[in-house]
Order: C-alpha cells, then sequence, then structure tokens
C-alpha cells in the first residue's frame, strides 16, 4: 500500500521523467502549477523597493553586501530589510528593486539550486547557477512591464573549477554580464562604485574588501535618500557576507559596528587635518 505521507506524482510528471526534471519550477510547469500571478491589464503597483547592493573580489573570494532600507515612493517602507541570501554554500544573491518579487524568486531560486543537487547527486555549477537566475529574471519581465515589479539582482559566488570569485549582474530582461572586479547597483549604486573605484585595487585582502564595502554603503547613504546608512540608535547595520573555498560567511553586527567606528573615526581626524592647513596649500595654519 502507497504511503500517504509521499508525494505522488503521475509518471509523466515524475522527477527523472523528461530532459527538465533537474528544474523546480520546470516541474511546476509541468504539473500545471502557477509559479507567477497573471496581471494582464493592471496598471504599476507601489510597492517597496529594495535599493543598493554591491559586490568586489579578493584574494580568496568574493564579497557581497547590501544596505538594510526599503523604500514605497519618498517614504521608508522597512529599515531592516536583508538584502543577501545565501544561495547554496558557496554562492549568494544581493536583491534590488521591488522587494516582494526579488524576495520570492530568491527563495524559488534557493529551492532550484536544492533541487537540482538532490537529483543530479551533485551542485549546478556556478556558471549554471548565474544562467538559471538569468532565466528566471527573464520570466519576471512580463511582471516588470506591466506592474512595474522590476527585480535586479547580483550574484556572486566562489567558482571551484575556476578557484576565484566571481560577479555577475543582470538586466531586467535576464541578460547576464559577469563583471572582472566590483560592481555596485541600485539607487546607490553610482555613488557606491564611486568609492570602490578609488578604495579597490586588485588582489585586495578580505578584511580591506569588507571596509571598502562598508564605506561605499556609507557613502551611497550619504547621497541617496533611498540608501539607508549604519543606525547606531537601533543597531542596523549592513548586511556583509564572505565567500570563499570554505564557503559562505556573513559578518556579525558586532563585526560591522567596530568597522564603522573605525571609519567615523578616521573621517573626523581627516577632517582636523584638513582644518588645520592654509586654505589652497599644503602648508599648515601657523
Amino acid at each position: 500500500m502507497r504511503r500517504m505521507d509521499r508525494p505522488h506524482f503521475p509518471f509523466e510528471h515524475a522527477p527523472g521523467a523528461s530532459l527538465d526534471s533537474s528544474s523546480f519550477s520546470g516541474l511546476l510547469r509541468r504539473m500545471q502549477v502557477e509559479v507567477t500571478p497573471d496581471l494582464s491589464g493592471s496598471t504599476p503597483l507601489e510597492a517597496p523597493h529594495a535599493t543598493t547592493i554591491l559586490a568586489l573580489k579578493h584574494a580568496t573570494g568574493v564579497m557581497i553586501a547590501g544596505d538594510r532600507r526599503a523604500t514605497e515612493g519618498y517614504s521608508i517602507a522597512h529599515r531592516s530589510i536583508e538584502k543577501v541570501f545565501r544561495t547554496d554554500r558557496c554562492s549568494a544573491v544581493a536583491i534590488a528593486g521591488s522587494a516582494g518579487p526579488a524576495i520570492e524568486m530568491t527563495k524559488l531560486f534557493q529551492t532550484e539550486l536544492e533541487h537540482y543537487e538532490k537529483i543530479e547527486g551533485e551542485r549546478l555549477s556556478l556558471e549554471g547557477q548565474a544562467n538559471k537566475l538569468g532565466q528566471m529574471i527573464r520570466a519576471n519581465l512580463m511582471l516588470a512591464m506591466q506592474a512595474g515589479l522590476v527585480v535586479v539582482p547580483l550574484f556572486a559566488g566562489y567558482d571551484d573549477r575556476a578557484g576565484m570569485g566571481r560577479i555577475f549582474k543582470y538586466d531586467v530582461t535576464g541578460g547576464r554580464y559577469e563583471e572582472s572586479e566590483y560592481w555596485a547597483t541600485g539607487s546607490g549604486g553610482r555613488d557606491a562604485r564611486a568609492t570602490i573605484k578609488k578604495r579597490y585595487r586588485t588582489g585586495i585582502t578580505s578584511d580591506d574588501a569588507l571596509k571598502v564595502a562598508l564605506e561605499a554603503l556609507f557613502d551611497a547613504s550619504e547621497e541617496d535618500v533611498g540608501t539607508g546608512g549604519p543606525d547606531v540608535l537601533r543597531r542596523i547595520y549592513p548586511n556583509i557576507a564572505s565567500i570563499t573555498a570554505d564557503g559562505f560567511t556573513e559578518y556579525s553586527d558586532d563585526r560591522i559596528a567596530e568597522l564603522f567606528q573605525e571609519l567615523l573615526h578616521e573621517r573626523s581626524e581627516l577632517g582636523k587635518s584638513s582644518a588645520e592647513r592654509v586654505p589652497g596649500t599644503s602648508r599648515p595654519v601657523e
């Protein structure tokens, strides 16, 4: 007698019954389960938006980070939203755009990777993961066009085959582009990239990459109203994680708070030093 606590599939829907068996969303399509809602004829929705995210390579892998603010128009919708998600042992996604669809897409992506590993008996390659995420973004294109629910994530991970960290950015159509050293996107992406460009160097250590990521997010929050800076009063700090051959490691709030205090001290000392000089020269005031 068939056990009732196990899922039962008709033969044509069973995992392994088709070439698309390693895809969880493919399984749902074969079972005619609707993954995304039909919003034909709907008008753009006013929904919370996740803002600034970034990633940069370091000597032993890659750093990925995001601020914690979600906005709704000119209002703050959420002060402590999570924007960095571990997708498997050596990869992660940072989300920007419409927060709700982005989080749901990330959850489905995590399930896709877990499903593939269970069916195939091995992890999907980092290149394959990047392609899969691009397909999912492309599948969201209709929602982006009809309802304005745009999702533009960053994907980063450690490639065991290449022996290095890799960064992939996307456009709204699912187009995938690999960045050689760093990238930042979202409403404060340009300001974050400006800081990284000044501070970054090839082969940077993970500790220095952590400081650069924090400084870039802080500078973006100073220029962009949609980006939330470190909130000492509420103890809300950016999500920052490092991915190496040893796996995914997210830094604690205590560590981020310590580095933020160091950054404020450095900025304060730099300001004092500049004030003590004769304007327009490098000579000290006598």
